[in-house]
């Protein structure tokens, strides 16, 4: 009690010296210190507790437990990442194996009556849950184990079968359940093992008791139905169809197809059976699933697969039994199966529809079933044909339909076979990195350390002709530190074509892309396959070349819309358009895309002369090709006249619904409705065209850019000389993709990229590719075909069908004018001068001076030229000569002038 007094009289002094310790701070800030110091002095550190043996134990048992967790966490993390690291075929080959095991445990438990701890869990669990039924879940785990090892690649399909087991195992043990009385709880845990087990307990007791077993059991019924359903994949209106088939395959049904065969079907079957391997001539086979043509022509349309097969005008339904097709096409796949450089086996090329009419037979069904092309073809068949009549009127009943006919069509019964894939060479295995590589890194690395730049390169990718490596900046360095050492990175790997890309696009990273002193060459067919392989069956995929970081470069032409690829002489843009035209001659029938080929310089695209897919032979005179230039104008407007009249936006959805049969001509129109095949127009040589019309050239290019994508005209447009004066600033806002070859100039670059970089180029392919929507170019390396390739292709195409071309598309051309030399480029004055001296009826030389506007030289000779022609009179000195001819025979005065019949 002594010591409270003490401790109260002590805390006064402390309070009053706080304030006096603040004035002393403000006099004197050196003092705050020391002053603080010494009350730390006084203050006394608190009494620390004596350690509890408790406690310590306690920390000892917390850290212990930690540590152990720790370790066991990082044993079980470590586990789930090796599994993640596995590959997914491994990964699911375990889970096969593992389900295997657990069946065999299962069975001998459940069969075999095993005694033990594992017995008894068994017993616990899989009889406990199915009841009467645990016999039959080892013959369940074994099922699904063998799918996990035949059908690795269909993990979509877990989901569903998930669900169906779930739904079929709940319905049935429910049944069951009831069936055996249904027992509750209260009758005891074997009672409920002798019926539907707790499964069949848990889905039958709230239906009984809430409906009765009356409402239960058709209930549990239909849930057993539906498991079914999901499980084998089939919709309820397909059950007949399933049925009957299995009728079918058990022989309790007979197939009314074989009854339907002629004998000319028979003996295409049997020559087709003796052209297969032994193992596969038997007969008799159907197919895993009945021919539905509705749904057959939906997923044509979709995925666009089987186009080249089929033909524009329905064929006659042949009920033909495809065994023999299936194992050909089988056969076929294997043998061009062969996996090179890490690519799948392309899919079959030269599969087609195949129908013959029988007899005066009109009704027809589309069959779009694919059959091969016999081994022996009969010889060039003709192509059907109508010329668009442009100047018939139409008919009354037509409505507003254009009167004209459609593009040019396969008919029914003519087949066409793609060219196979096997025409085109392979290319040997890409490198991925070489001795060269290392120097040039070494080089580099030199280079930064010897001016100093905080810089390492951190990897390459290596391209057939470049190759582009990584840089990697340190902290505070500016990207243009490296961008001023080009001319030295030039001179270090002794080369002047360095380009320099600050940054790459999508890394944090500045690419250096140098020429390999080891070029290598891309073939047209590897990129081909790699398409086919894809499964991108659009006949308008074109195959470009290889990219810098070793992937195939492929453009859809149909979303490009339109292309200008421009070069130097040598610079590979001659085989860019060898590439496109192979590409569409080897992926696309002449049903599919129509070409309109134009060389003025006479020997690039020669060698395509005669092929199907052209509508009119090849062009060489620019006059002729500005006029068919005008013709496409003319064939896009007639075609979004089309689209109009039937509210269509583009050409692919009223292609689709003409073969869905949902456009229909109207009622009386003689027209026949057929889809529009693409319409691709190359131009190899730009140039030439605008220098000899370039008013009408630019006018229909433009016209034709701007709104033919709709109507699937797409233009290709070549040239070797990129000025302003060629490549227009209208042509170059309507055309959207650019291809740059090596350029001699950076104002060539500029008028193609509108940006440089193709001047640094090496030429031979190296190119420059920016696609429409793409802000910065690719660098690719243009795929190579050769002629004999080319010359294989073509020779192909040409023995499937002979080419019949339109006679609209250069019409101006046959009506040739003859027109006088003595006139010379004078005709349009002299026309000019008739009709003013005809229609005024005064002919005078000092008239035609003054109206159009010509020194006196010129307006005599168009009086003498008058004269000539029985115009006007002999001349009578000052006065007017008599005009000869009357106002109503001006026009064909002006028909004569002009050379015209």
């Amino acid at each position: 009690m002594a010591s409270r007094p003490s401790a109260a009289k002590k805390q006064p002094p402390k309070k009053a010296a706080a304030p006096a310790k603040k004035a002393a701070a403000k006099k004197a800030p050196a003092k705050k210190a020391p002053a603080k110091k010494a009350a730390a002095k006084k203050s006394a550190p608190p009494p620390k507790p004596a350690p509890s043996p408790t406690g310590g134990i306690y920390k000892l048992v917390r850290a212990l437990w930690l540590g152990l967790a720790h370790t066991v966490g990082a044993v079980f993390r470590g586990i789930g990442n090796g599994a993640k690291n596995l590959d997914p075929a491994h990964r699911k080959d375990g889970v096969a194996l593992l389900l295997f095991g657990i069946a065999l445990i299962v069975a001998a438990g459940t069969w075999a009556d095993l005694r033990g701890p594992v017995g008894d869990l068994v017993e616990i669990l899989v009889t406990g849950a199915f009841g009467r039924l645990d016999l039959l879940v080892p013959i369940l785990l074994g099922v699904i184990a063998v799918r996990f090892i035949r059908h690795p690649e269909q993990p979509e399909a877990n989901g569903r079968i998930v669900i169906g087991l779930s739904a079929l195992v709940i319905g049935v043990l429910g049944q069951v359940h009831i069936a055996c009385g249904a027992p509750a709880r209260s009758d005891g845990m074997q009672a409920i093992r002798d019926a539907g087990g707790l499964i069949g307990w848990g889905a039958a007791t709230p239906l009984t008791y809430t409906m009765g077993e009356v409402l239960a059991v058709p209930l549990l019924v239909l849930l057993t139905i539906f498991g079914l359903l999901v499980v084998t994949a089939t919709p309820v209106n397909a059950i007949p169809q399933r049925l009957r088939l299995l009728g079918v395959k058990l022989g309790i049904l007979h197939d009314p197809e074989d009854d339907e065969l002629s004998e000319d079907d028979r003996r295409y079957d049997d020559q087709w059976r003796e052209s297969l391997p032994k193992g596969s001539r038997k007969r008799g086979a159907t197919p895993a699933e009945p021919y539905d043509p509705d749904r057959a022509e939906q997923e044509a349309l979709s995925k666009r697969r089987g186009r080249p097969r089929r033909s524009a005008v329905p064929q006659p339904d042949m009920a033909r039994p495809m065994d023999a097709v299936d194992v050909a096409a089988a056969a076929a796949a294997a043998l061009d199966g062969a996996v090179l450089h890490g690519m799948p086996p392309s899919p079959i090329v030269a599969d087609l529809t195949q129908g013959v009419s029988v007899g005066d037979r009109e009704e027809a069904t589309p069959t779009p079933t694919p059959k091969p092309v016999p081994a022996a073809r009969p010889k060039q068949e003709k192509l059907k044909v109508e010329v668009a009549d442009l100047t018939k009127p139409a008919p009354e009943d037509t409505g507003d339909l254009p009167p004209r006919a459609e593009q040019l069509q396969l008919s029914g019964d003519i087949t066409y076979s793609l060219p196979s894939l096997d025409l085109l060479e392979r290319g040997g295995p890409g490198k991925a990195r070489s001795a060269a590589n290392d120097a040039v890194v070494a080089s580099l690395t030199t280079v930064f350390s010897e001016f100093k730049v905080d810089a390492s390169v951190t990897g390459f990718t290596r391209g057939p002709t470049v190759t582009r490596y990584e840089v990697e900046l340190g902290p505070a360095v500016k990207v243009e530190r490296i961008t001023a050492l080009t001319k030295n990175i030039a001179y270090a790997v002794a080369s002047p074509d360095v380009r320099i890309i600050s940054p790459i696009p999508g890394k944090s990273a500045v690419g250096i892309e140098i020429p390999n002193t080891d070029r290598e060459m891309v073939n047209l067919g590897d990129v081909l396959r790699l398409a086919a392989a894809a499964e991108d069956e659009h006949p308008m995929l074109v195959a470009l070349g290889k990219d810098v970081e070793g992937g195939y470069v492929m453009a859809n032409l149909a979303k490009m819309p339109h292309v200008l690829v421009a070069g130097a002489t040598g610079s590979g843009k001659s085989s860019c358009i060898n590439c496109l035209i192979t590409s569409i001659m080897v992926r696309a029938t002449p049903e599919d895309v129509r070409m309109v080929l134009v060389d003025p310089k006479r020997v690039e695209l020669t060698a395509y002369e005669g092929i199907p897919h052209l509508i009119t032979p090849i062009i060489t005179n620019p006059k002729r090709a500005a006029e068919a230039l005008q013709w496409v104008v003319r064939e896009m407007d007639l075609r979004y006249d089309d689209l109009a009249a039937y509210g269509y936006r583009h050409i692919d959805d009223f292609n689709e619904a003409v073969r869905s049969g949902k456009v229909k001509p109207p009622e009386g129109s003689e027209r026949e409705l057929q889809p529009y095949p693409y319409l691709l127009v190359i131009v190899d040589e730009l140039a030439d065209l605008m220098m000899v019309a370039p008013r009408d050239v630019e006018d229909a290019i433009v016209r034709i850019t701007q709104l033919a994508r709709a109507a699937g005209i797409h233009l290709v447009l070549a040239t070797q000389r990129p000025s302003v004066d060629v490549v227009t600033g209208l042509i170059k806002a309507n055309v959207p993709s650019r291809l740059a070859f090596a350029t001699s100039s950076l104002a060539d670059s500029r008028v193609i990229l509108d940006q440089p970089g193709a001047e640094k180029l090496i030429g031979k392919g190296d190119g420059l590719y920016l696609p429409m929507g793409q802000n910065k170019p690719t660098r690719m390396q243009g795929a190579f075909v050769t002629e004999e390739e080319v010359a294989a292709v073509v020779r192909h195409c040409k023995e499937q069908m002979a080419p019949v071309f339109r006679d609209d598309v250069t019409v101006g051309t046959k009506q040739k004018k003859e027109i006088d030399e003595e006139i010379g480029d004078d005709l349009d004055l002299l026309c000019q001068a008739a009709e003013l001296v005809v229609s005024t009826q005064f002919g005078s030389t000092s008239m035609l001076q003054r109206k159009l506007r010509v020194g006196f030289a010129k307006a005599g000779r168009l009086m003498d030229l008058m004269e000539s022609r029985n115009i006007v009179g002999p001349s009578e000195g000052s006065k007017a000569r008599d005009v000869l001819v009357k106002a109503d025979e001006l026009d064909g005065v002006l028909a004569v002038i002009r050379g015209e019949a």
